[in-house]
């Protein structure tokens, strides 16, 4: 039987359900070789020689793949058809002939398929090939550049830049992409304007909105009514002309549904529909591929095979009808550069079956596969149609205009089915409009705008808004806002637009800079934390060109080439090295003074801009003597006096006002008191470190409390905790104070060995709580001191000796009434009342129980050879 290897054991059993008997499916669980994490891996002295080791975990793997080719010496390398997959297969065939289970006569060869299915399969089974050495040197150049970037610039930065962890040669860029837009969200500066609306009426009664187009004679840009003063003239220039609708104007218009999902889209839709974040989604994907469902996950491709174009527009027809199917199929062509990744779309593989036919448990799955089933139906759909109507309205005089817009859906197509998510949605005028007719009055509305005016005045709102006296115009303050932070599907769509990275690394990239504590996902939208952006300004400030997006999207286009045949890879490699490795040299004579001094000249536009009251923003603002300096910890980089140890001040480098940054709170006699913030949360401090005095008075804020909320009579509270409630009647203290696990009570009576702990739950109760109530609650926790200090329950029935020994009892539990037989607990039925439980009963469950742990009992074989003795 001939030995088919794949990379998992799910396509195993997909594919030997397939091939049948004839022949020994295994799997390689991914990769079996790796480049060993020390020096000298890979030699650019010797022509970039790459040292190869097999994993502890895949030995056992290619060993029982050996073990499988001395029965029959034929092998079939059938892992994905990408470059990793090739990679694979090509380690396969390097660590077998290494080990001798590949002879001179041992047949080898290559097989893909881009979906786990029967006739994929046998047609790949009949077509078999050599292993791509073009694609396998394009990834051989990809990991030795990977390597030779992360191996010898990591140490630059563990030297350099005490707390950076690691760089790489795309994810240091795509650090860069998150920490540059970051600063372009604090430079940001919004800019005030105003939108002014009214509310008319048709003749026929029937409302509609119009907003403010032209003032004065002169069309409206977006940000022309600068202030409240303008806007105030706005609506009177408005209220006190008579106006009447001018034009209707109904355009007809038709929306195309999107391409079939590739890697990146598919990503990127999974993140604005589910929040899947982008591994996890490619983890989904991999599932549904291994099990037939869909073709490969991993491609730059949109185009769809005949046959599956075919089977969409018939699913089509069956489902919704001739009209949802266009004349002619609709067409996708590659755009990617990289034929050998761009294979075809991600797709269903068959298209009758929708998500609820495939009854999938997984709820992850069944979301993902039915928005893969959706968008691949959507594509094959026709367009649908729409009509867009345009109301314009105006002032005999020609000095004010405003325009009302609609939209009605005539044929839904596509639409029907599904639509593609928007990253950051800007409000739409999609509304339908009454009917209105040229040459009507454009009346002011009996109905008012009084609710929107409200809505945006209300408590908390941060908008101003004016009111006309008829109540029928408003107009509504904003501010223009920054650029958004990048979510995990807007930074894979930049990526992609920018050539950095490739399909099947988009989601460990975005992952890896994660898990370094570099970046942190709040609310779905990707943050850099100070470690972050000092490493990016770092490598900005000396290893520019490696971070570039240019450089490293060419280098990409290279690296395509190589895949392509077309370039040798050793020398794309020698070219990249030669530089790189001076810049190493360079970088690595410098001191660590040099290199915050160099980083400190490069963020001060960010680090210290200009105060509010014109002072030096670089002067402390605790001593007002030191000057401010950039500093590095082990966590990152700060800001810090250079006063010290005699200055103790410190802030983040997002700059002053930042989260993090202490703030001096008042005066208690002589100590000030302190606002700051550690490693675990903010926290109130009397005074400062100092040599005397090394670790000052300090209390965190409980649960619940803001920091932006703080001031000094707080502060002086938490800070004289543990607070004495009296004295207990009994004898002892009876103190509140804070823990590990929320707030409490404590007391020890004169005969007790340690003292007795009650929660509280409201944190108030530290400060609030009085003897009666304390005492209570300590004379419960006496009384129910909690399962440790709790007598073992007594059995609700003894039903005797289990045949294997050892006592069955009924116990009542936690989780209701139990057999128990030794360390073997299983609940009874809800049907069945303790006292109806006989022996026989309980015996079987407790068998059961056992069975589904795997519990194995040594005594029992001997206390079963006794009883057949005695017998």
């Amino acid at each position: 039987m001939p030995v088919v290897v794949v990379e998992s054991p799910a396509k195993a059993k997909t594919i030997n359900k397939y091939l049948g008997p004839d022949y020994t499916v295994l799997a390689s669980y991914g990769h079996v070789r790796d480049l060993p994490p020390k020096d000298g891996s890979v030699d650019p002295d010797h022509e970039f020689s790459m040292t190869w080791e097999v994993g502890t975990d895949s030995r056992k793997h290619v060993k029982a793949i050996a073990d499988a080719l001395k029965d029959d010496n034929a092998l079939i390398l059938a892992t994905d058809p990408d470059r990793e997959g090739e990679a694979i297969s090509w380690h396969l065939q390097e660590a077998l002939t290494k080990r001798r289970s590949i002879k001179k006569d041992t047949a080898v060869s290559r097989v893909t398929f881009n979906a786990i299915t029967k006739d994929a399969v046998t047609k790949a089974m009949q077509n078999p090939r050599e292993v791509d050495m073009p694609l396998v040197e394009a990834y051989l150049a990809r990991r030795a550049l990977d390597y030779l970037v992360g191996f010898n610039l990591s140490p630059v930065l563990w030297r350099k830049l005490p707390g950076a962890k690691s760089a790489g040669r795309v994810q240091s860029v795509c650090l860069r992409l998150i920490v540059e837009r970051e600063m372009e969200i604090e430079a940001f500066k919004p800019v005030e304007y105003w939108s002014v609306k009214a509310l008319f009426e048709t003749p026929r009664g029937q409302t509609y909105e119009a907003r403010l187009v032209t003032l004065a004679g002169k069309k409206l840009d977006k940000h022309d009514i600068a202030n409240a003063t303008q806007a105030e003239l706005a609506v009177q220039a408005i209220t006190s002309r008579a106006l009447s609708v001018t034009s209707v104007e109904a355009k007809p218009a038709a929306r195309n549904p999107s391409a079939p999902f590739m890697t990146s889209t598919l990503q990127q839709e999974a993140s604005r529909k589910f929040g899947m974040g982008a591994r996890h989604a490619m983890q989904v994907a991999q599932r549904l591929y291994e099990a037939g469902h869909i073709t490969y996950m991993r491609t730059d491709g949109i185009d769809m095979a005949p046959e599956a174009v075919a089977a969409t527009r018939d699913a089509i027809k069956d489902r919704f009808g001739t009209e949802y199917v266009p004349d002619s199929p609709r067409m996708y062509k590659n755009k990617a550069k990289n034929a050998q990744e761009a294979h075809e779309c991600i797709r269903p593989t068959d298209m009758t079956k929708d998500a609820a036919a495939l009854k999938l448990s997984d709820d992850d799955q069944r979301k993902l596969y039915d928005l893969i089933w959706k968008r691949t139906i959507a594509c094959q759909m026709a367009a649908a149609r729409l009509e867009r109507t345009t109301v314009e309205i105006g002032s005999d005089d020609g000095q004010v205009g405003l325009r009302a817009t609609g939209q009605v859906v005539l044929f839904d197509g596509f639409m029907r089915v599904y639509e593609e998510g928007r990253d950051d949605v800007e409000d739409e005028d999609d509304k339908r409009l009454p009917q209105i007719m040229q040459g009507d009055p454009a009346r002011f509305a009996k109905t008012t705008l009084k609710d929107q005016f409200d809505k945006a005045t209300a408590d908390g709102a941060d908008k101003k808004a004016i009111l006309s006296d008829n109540q029928a115009v408003l107009a509504l303050q904003h501010h223009t806002q920054p650029p958004p932070r990048y979510t995990e599907a807007t930074l894979v769509k930049r990526m992609e637009e920018l050539g950095i990275g490739r399909p099947s690394t988009y989601a460990s990239i975005v992952t890896t800079i994660q898990d370094r504590g570099y970046v942190r996902k709040d609310k779905n939208r990707l943050i850099p934390e100070e470690k972050g952006r000092i490493v990016t300004i770092f490598l900005l400030n000396f290893f520019r060109q490696y971070v570039g997006y240019e450089f490293t999207a060419n280098l990409e286009e290279q690296l395509d080439e190589v895949s392509a045949g077309a370039r040798d890879y050793k020398d794309l490699l020698s070219k990249f090295w030669r530089d790189f490795s001076a810049a190493i040299a360079e970088t690595s004579e410098l001191r660590i003074s040099e290199v915050l001094d160099k980083l400190d000249e490069a963020l001060a536009p960010q680090l210290y801009p200009p105060r509010e009251d014109g002072s030096d923003p670089r002067t402390c603002p605790k001593c007002g003597v030191g000057r401010l300096h950039l500093k590095t910890s082990r966590t990152g980089g700060f800001v810090g006096c250079g006063n010290y140890p005699e200055c103790t001040y410190t802030r983040p480098i997002a700059g002053e006002g930042a989260e993090g940054e202490e703030r001096l709170l008042g005066m208690d006699g002589e100590d000030e008191i302190w606002l700051k913030s550690g490693r675990f949360g903010p926290y109130v401090q009397r005074g400062e470190a100092t040599p005397e005095n090394k670790k000052p008075p300090r209390a965190s804020l409980p649960k619940g409390w803001s920091k932006d909320d703080m001031d000094l009579e707080k502060a002086l509270t938490l800070l004289s905790l543990p607070r004495e409630i009296g004295e207990h009647p009994e004898g002892g203290m009876i103190s509140a104070n804070f823990g590990r696990f929320g707030p409490y009570i404590m007391h020890q009576l004169p005969d007790e060995a340690k003292p007795v702990y009650a929660n509280l739950k409201d944190p108030n109760d530290v400060f609030e709580i009085g003897m009666n109530r304390a005492v209570e609650l300590l004379a419960e926790k006496r009384a129910n001191p909690g399962r440790r200090g709790r007598a073992a329950a007594k059995p609700l029935k003894e039903l005797g000796e289990h045949p294997d020994g050892g006592a069955i009892q009924v116990l009542d539990g936690r989780y209701g009434p139990y057999v128990k037989w030794e360390k073997i607990n299983a609940t009874l039925p809800k049907d069945i009342k303790p006292e109806d439980v006989t022996l026989e009963m309980a015996v079987e469950l407790a068998n059961e129980k056992a069975a589904k742990k795997g519990s194995r009992k040594k005594a029992a074989p001997k206390k079963k050879a006794t009883k057949k003795k005695a017998g």
